[in-house]
C-alpha cells in the first residue's frame, strides 16, 4: 500500500525519470510512484541520458548503481556535467550501501542516497522533499535569469542613452567648428587601435582590459568638446593664432573637463565613462616632456588614456587640410610622429603607434572629409 496520493492532475504532476536495468525493480517503483507522478522508465544509463535530455525534462531522477554499459555513478557524473541536465536532482536507489558508496555518489551531485530494500514511506517523503526543493531552486534560477535579463536591458538604454548625448554633444562641436568632420570619428578609431595594441603591453599590465578599452572608445570623441567654449574669432581664424589667442584656445582643454565634471556631479555618481572623458579632455596637449599644457604634466603622471589621444590627434592634425596649412602625407606624419618620441610622445605608445602605421592609413581614408574625398 502506498502513501496518500497528491491528488495532481496529469498536466500537474511532477515528472520523475526511474532507471534500473531490472523490469521487476522498476515494475515496483512504477506501482508505488504512479497515482502522484508522471513516470518516464529508463532500463540503461545510455537511456537514462537520452530521456533526460527530452522537454518536458524530469524535475527528479532515481537511478540505480550497478548497470551494465552505463553505471549509475558514470550515468550521473555525465548528467552533471551536461548544462542541460546538471540541475536535475538525482537519488541512488542501490543495494551498495557501504560508506564509501555513500560518500561517492553524494560527491558525484546526487542529492541522497536510499539503499536497497527501501521502505516505500521512506521514498515518498524523500521523492517529495527534493521536487519541493528543485521548485524552490528553479523558482530562484528564474527569478534570478529575469534579473540578469532586466539588468542587462537596462544597461543597454543607459548606454544607449550614453551613447545619444556623446552624438548630441560631438554634433554640437561639428557645427562650430566645421572643419572637425570626421576627425572625432577617426581619432576614436585610431585611440582604439593603439589601446588593443597595447593591451598585453608590460608596462600597461592590467590598465587596459576589454572594457576599459571600450569605455576609452566611446568617451574618445568628447577629447575636444570644450572648444565649444572658445570664441568664434579664435576657433574659426582662417591662419595661424597669434600667441595670445593661442593661449585662448588652450583654454579648451579645463572648458571641457569642467563641463563633464559638472555633467558628472549633476548625475551624482562616478563612472568609468566620465572619467576617461575627463581624462582626454583635460590632458591631450600634454606633452611626455612636461612642456604641454594645461598643467605641465610629464612621463606616467599624464593619463594613459591621453597619452594614447595625444598620438591620436596629432597624426590626424598633421594628415588634415586646415586653412593655414595642406594636408601632410601619412609617410611624413608618421615620420614626425617618430622623431617627436620621448619629447611630445610615450616612447612605448609610438612603437605601438609606428607598428600599427598602415591600420591609421586605413582608418583615414575610410573615415576621410567629404572635400577630401577621391
Amino acid at each position: 500500500m502506498h502513501a496518500a496520493s497528491e491528488a495532481h492532475t496529469p498536466s500537474e504532476r511532477p515528472r520523475i525519470l526511474l532507471v534500473d536495468d531490472l523490469p521487476a525493480n522498476l515494475a515496483v517503483l512504477v506501482e508505488f510512484l504512479q497515482d502522484d507522478y508522471e513516470l518516464r522508465l529508463a532500463p540503461s544509463g545510455e537511456r537514462a541520458l537520452e530521456l533526460a535530455r527530452q522537454l518536458p525534462r524530469p524535475q527528479l531522477i532515481l537511478l540505480d548503481v550497478m548497470m551494465p554499459g552505463l553505471d549509475g555513478y558514470e550515468t550521473c557524473r555525465r548528467l552533471k556535467a551536461d548544462p542541460l541536465t546538471q540541475h536535475i536532482p538525482v537519488i541512488f536507489l542501490t543495494a551498495r550501501n557501504e560508506e564509501q558508496d555513500e560518500m561517492l555518489g553524494l560527491s558525484l551531485g546526487a542529492v541522497d542516497y536510499l539503499s536497497k530494500p527501501v521502505s516505500m514511506a521512506i521514498l515518498h517523503a524523500r521523492v517529495r522533499t527534493h521536487l519541493q526543493l528543485h521548485a524552490v531552486a528553479e523558482f530562484f534560477r528564474d527569478k534570478s535569469a529575469l534579473l540578469d535579463a532586466e539588468v542587462q536591458r537596462r544597461t543597454e538604454e543607459v548606454e544607449s542613452l550614453q551613447d545619444a548625448v556623446v552624438i548630441a554633444l560631438v554634433s554640437l562641436g561639428e557645427a562650430r567648428d566645421h572643419e572637425t568632420g570626421n576627425h572625432l570619428r577617426r581619432t576614436q578609431h585610431y585611440v582604439l587601435e593603439l589601446a588593443e595594441a597595447l593591451s598585453d603591453h608590460p608596462r600597461f599590465a592590467g590598465a587596459l582590459p576589454p572594457e576599459q578599452r571600450r569605455v576609452l572608445f566611446k568617451s574618445a570623441p568628447l577629447h575636444d568638446i570644450g572648444k565649444v567654449g572658445i570664441p568664434d574669432a579664435i576657433l574659426l581664424k582662417p591662419g595661424r593664432l597669434s600667441p595670445e589667442e593661442f593661449e585662448l584656445m588652450k583654454n579648451h582643454t579645463v572648458l571641457g573637463h569642467a563641463a563633464l565634471v559638472r555633467a558628472e556631479q549633476y548625475l551624482g555618481r562616478r563612472l568609468a565613462f566620465f572619467e576617461c572623458a575627463k581624462e582626454v579632455a583635460l590632458s591631450h596637449q600634454e606633452w611626455w616632456d612636461g612642456s604641454g599644457y594645461p598643467q605641465g604634466l610629464a612621463g606616467e603622471a599624464i593619463p594613459l588614456s591621453a597619452r594614447l589621444m595625444a598620438v591620436a590627434d596629432v597624426y590626424d592634425a598633421l594628415i588634415s587640410r586646415r586653412p593655414y596649412k595642406k594636408p601632410w602625407t601619412h609617410a611624413d606624419a608618421v615620420a614626425h610622429i617618430q622623431k617627436e618620441s620621448g619629447t611630445h610622445f610615450d616612447p612605448d605608445v609610438v612603437a605601438a603607434f609606428t607598428a600599427l602605421a598602415p591600420r591609421f592609413a586605413e582608418i583615414a581614408a575610410q573615415f576621410r572629409d567629404p572635400d577630401e574625398a577621391g
